[in-house]
């Protein structure tokens, strides 16, 4: 992409105010920033003041040192008056077929056992179809309105909250999640709003808040999370797939979350209650 000024109006205090800001999330100090972009200190004080404007490579290498996520590399390119280098091109949109190709053969792939495609702010995207199945065999599905989102489904007491066993545990390791895997990680406002409502559920504690704050006396490698059905204890753990390597913004926040049966007797109860779909014909 061309190196050409935009026609938006952008002030250097603001292109200071952003690098300041990620310089602080990532606790680097100017001098560790400039060894790290390949640039004096000076030249960083200089950007940073408002004395001195960025060329495209320099900003190039000082995001790319603070390891800013694109979809605010964009704003920091902005702010110094270029275009945004990195696509917000829709999940969906023919720039992003191979991805949505495979996206699908994944889902498909995972039957019968859910799988979900989400954004960063964990609203389901896509899913394959033993998703829809398996959480409407505990609940009405068409009754929830609006984006359907993970994580207000398990938080939600109108949701799948009373058939989560040891909810208390899975809950707050949920929220611990949000805070590891946001994107870049950092909490962006969104994040945090999607925090408050959730923690506006009854029963949802503060002290989840703290970072490390989770407790588990399971002896497995991870927390499973149990649903109560028909007097049975259905267990999974989750895997969370990326795209390596993220050239547009909608490609670096999508994540795939695909639940495996954690025991021999949840892995049963899917072979014969939800039987994998055979694939629709192309």
């Amino acid at each position: 992409m061309a190196s050409v000024r935009t026609d938006r109006a952008s002030s250097s205090s603001d292109l200071g105010r952003l690098l300041r800001h990620w310089r602080d999330v990532r606790g680097a100090s100017q001098l560790g920033l400039a060894l790290d972009a390949g640039m004096s200190q000076r030249h960083v004080s200089f950007i940073e003041s408002g004395r001195s404007m960025p060329s495209r490579q320099a900003l190039t290498s000082i995001v790319q040192a603070l390891d800013v996520p694109l979809r605010e590399r964009n704003a920091v390119f902005l702010a110094a008056g270029y275009a945004p280098v990195y696509s917000e091109a829709s999940w969906d949109a023919a720039e992003m077929q191979g991805i949505t190709r495979a996206l699908d053969r994944m889902l498909r792939q995972h039957d019968p056992y859910p799988a979900v495609v989400m954004d960063r702010y964990w609203n389901v995207l896509t899913a394959n179809a033993s998703s829809p199945r398996f959480f409407g065999s505990f609940i009405d599905m068409a009754a929830r309105t609006g984006p359907r989102n993970m994580l207000h489904l398990l938080f939600d007491p109108a949701g799948m909250r009373p058939f989560v066993v040891n909810w208390e545990a899975v809950a707050s390791s949920l929220i611990q999640r949000v805070y590891r895997e946001a994107i870049g990680g950092v909490l962006d406002e969104q994040t945090q709003a999607l925090l408050d409502e959730l923690f506006a559920y009854p029963g949802v504690d503060a002290s989840w808040r703290l970072r490390g704050s989770v407790a588990s006396t399971s002896n497995l490698p991870m927390i499973p999370m149990g649903f109560a059905k028909d007097g049975k204890v259905l267990r999974y753990f989750s895997m969370v797939t990326t795209v390596g390597t993220p050239q547009s913004v909608a490609a670096q926040e999508l994540r795939i979350e695909s639940m495996f049966p954690a025991d021999e007797e949840t892995e049963a109860f899917h072979a014969s209650a939800f039987p994998a779909v055979a694939p629709a014909p192309r």
